[in-house]
């Protein structure tokens, strides 16, 4: 069993001047769950390399078991600073892909044709497809087999617009995830603010929020 997890290369949070990148719980908890039922694991991002980590995600206020884990982890830090560039990757090769969030991918992968023609070939080949937090904005230019959006008539989920308010970056995110996602056609559904929210449609695992990411790994293993 074959996992990509693809991560963001992108760590500017706007024109703030402060820094963003992928969320450690969103990659430390999957990442965990995933290497414990025995995938190998490939991790990739838009420029390779190691990618940025969200300052934020690494406040001792935002630690988990698995953030704790993972930094005393040599062998999994080892391997986030050498990811892959994604150019390099064949989609046919693996048996799943999962997205972590943090703001990044809004920038880099929700804009990435790179990232839309390998989650088409996800899609085409009817291989489980996950993404928790702001990864669903990966989803913002990809087309179904039928030629339509993604998520167009599917359950989807994402990081909410009174989340987003309530780290005050409502002014400063490129779109606001949860009407995109509507926009899109999705049937777009949340639970409680920071509370975990999973939603599968068919192939596809969204998660909410940070809390969702382990839970969203999971689902994501169901479907292999």
């Amino acid at each position: 069993m074959k996992i990509l997890m693809v991560l963001t290369s992108h760590d500017q949070l706007g024109d703030t001047g402060n820094k963003t990148g992928f969320w450690l719980e969103e990659f430390a908890a999957p990442y965990y769950v995933l290497k414990e039922s025995g995938a190998e694991i490939t991790l990739a991002s838009p420029k390779g390399g190691q990618p940025p980590l969200d300052p934020k995600s690494d406040d001792e206020s935002a630690q988990t078991e698995a953030t704790r884990r993972f930094k005393s982890d040599d062998e999994a830090q080892k391997a986030l600073s050498q990811t892959v560039e994604l150019s390099q990757i064949d989609a046919s090769q693996f048996d799943a892909v999962f997205f972590p969030g943090g703001h990044g991918p809004m920038w880099d992968l929700a804009e990435s044709d790179v990232s839309r023609k390998l989650i088409e070939a996800f899609a085409k080949a009817d291989r489980p497809i996950g993404a928790v937090c702001h990864a669903p904005a990966v989803f913002r230019h990809v087309e179904g087999t039928d030629g339509k959006p993604l998520v167009d008539g599917r359950k989807v989920t994402g990081f909410t617009n009174t989340e987003e308010e309530a780290v005050g970056l409502t002014d400063v995110v490129p779109f606001l995830l949860e009407d995109m996602l509507k926009e899109k056609g999705g049937d777009y559904r949340k639970g409680e603010d920071w509370a975990p929210f999973v939603l599968v449609d068919g192939k596809l695992v969204t998660g909410q929020n940070p809390a969702s990411s382990e839970e969203a790994a999971r689902k994501l293993l169901e479907l292999i």
